[in-house]
């Protein structure tokens, strides 16, 4: 690994990744237990253990699920149309260009079912992320702009940030666990040697970045042996009896100012105007007939700055490529539920807990009275009875014949209380 000098800006972008992800540790909690809620487990270890110390059953009256999964439907039922407008009658046909262009990228995306995947973590994490994307290996390495989602605990988002969709963040990260297979096959550069020296390949000398975080996907807290199901945070532990190894890709975009040249030519009639990059400007100037023009005031040039945003991709220590995406918006757009002003927002199913926790603790609490009032206590007097267990079996018989000494007392048993009708009615 010290073979690998660290490229200070995959340093700095592993720092913000720590602090990032420590600053939504709470909201990682309580999203991760909205997913339990979701899948249907709503008590911890503790609770249930609490519970059967008490007689009471642990058994969920899930009514979450059934809400979340016709939400789901009822958004989902109709996919998305597409309109682009023009701002005057000579812009239709480029409208319609457009709307055209629109549809097929959600086609070739699948974005129906991209759709639903964010509608899903909309509704139980509280947040949702669309992922516009180039494809170089699409259309035979002609590339195409496609849609996808991501899961939202694999993006990391400046806390300072409050506008609605991240805009005013000062960068996001997005990470990427990935075993030495299918990193090897995206950056198949990492398998040359090393060095002259040594036929070690490149990615043997690898920091993993997996020693502060194994997994972006948090644990649960609740039992989750009542649902039985199998979550990402279990899968980690099926790659270490695996014995495969596992690097962290960190996707790192920040916003820069680029300069642009806004270029008028009065040669032409009408004056034409263009705008060209900073570099095909420089190309410009180096022509003579164009240096020419500009000092005879035929042609007029300012220059602008513009945001654009930057992504730099690292694993471990090394930066594997960094390029400018010509647009000035996040190519990670969020879709948040409950907007609290911060990157944390709330979910539905969390609103949600409180009442669905209560109908499990009412359904609980019928269920143990239910079963005192088939099982009845019987108080005896001390000494009537001179074999206690021979009583407790022939108590369970109901053709017995159960002898007691009078003169002690008679035994009589308690009625509980009955329950209020009106509670019976409370979980529906």
């Amino acid at each position: 690994m010290d073979r690998i000098p660290t490229d200070p800006r995959a340093k700095d972008i592993q720092d913000l990744f720590r602090k990032w992800s420590d600053s939504r540790v709470d909201w990682e909690k309580k999203a991760r237990s909205d997913i339990d809620f979701y899948l249907g487990n709503h008590w911890t270890s503790d609770e249930t253990q609490a519970l059967s110390e008490m007689n009471q059953s642990d058994v969920v009256v899930d009514r979450l699920y059934s809400a979340i999964e016709q939400f789901k439907a009822i958004i989902t039922s109709a996919p998305p149309s597409f309109r682009a407008y023009p701002r005057e009658d000579s812009d239709s046909k480029m409208a319609n260009v457009w709307n055209g262009i629109l549809e097929y990228i959600w086609d070739i995306s699948d974005g129906n079912e991209v759709f639903k995947q964010v509608v899903h973590d909309y509704a139980i994490t509280g947040l949702g992320f669309f992922h516009a994307f180039l494809d170089p290996e699409a259309d035979y390495g002609r590339g195409e702009v496609k849609v996808g989602y991501i899961d939202p605990f694999r993006v990391y988002v400046s806390p300072d940030t409050r506008h609605r969709y991240f805009d005013d963040c000062s960068g996001m990260i997005m990470s990427t666990i990935l075993n030495k297979e299918q990193l090897l096959m995206l950056y198949p550069q990492l398998s040359q040697p090393m060095d002259e020296e040594s036929n070690e390949p490149m990615i043997n000398f690898l920091d993993k970045g997996l020693q502060w975080k194994d997994e972006d996907y948090p644990s649960s807290d609740n039992n989750t042996d009542v649902s039985g199901a199998i979550t990402p945070d279990m899968i980690k532990d099926s790659y270490a009896k695996l014995d495969e190894d596992q690097f962290r890709v960190l996707h790192h975009y920040s916003k820069i100012k680029v300069p642009y040249a806004r270029i008028l030519d009065k040669r032409q009639k009408p004056p034409k105007e263009q705008i060209v990059e900073w570099e095909q400007m420089e190309q410009m100037q180096d022509n003579g007939a164009f240096a020419a023009a500009v000092n005879v005031g035929d042609i007029e040039f300012v220059d602008v700055m513009q945001t654009r945003v930057k992504e730099t991709c690292t694993v471990g220590q090394l930066v594997l490529y960094e390029r400018v995406l010509n647009t000035e918006m996040y190519p990670i757009v969020p879709v948040p539920n409950i907007w609290t002003n911060t990157p944390y927002p709330m979910s539905d199913v969390r609103k949600g807990k409180t009442m669905q926790r209560f109908i499990n603790k009412m359904h609980s609490l019928l269920t143990a009275h239910a079963q005192s009032s088939a099982g009845l206590k019987l108080l005896i007097p001390q000494g009537s009875v001179t074999d206690i267990e021979q009583l407790e079996r022939d108590w369970a018989n109901p053709n017995a014949t159960i002898e007691y000494d009078a003169s002690f007392g008679e035994p009589h048993f308690p009625s509980p209380q009955p329950i209020s009708s009106s509670i019976m009615s409370l979980p529906q």
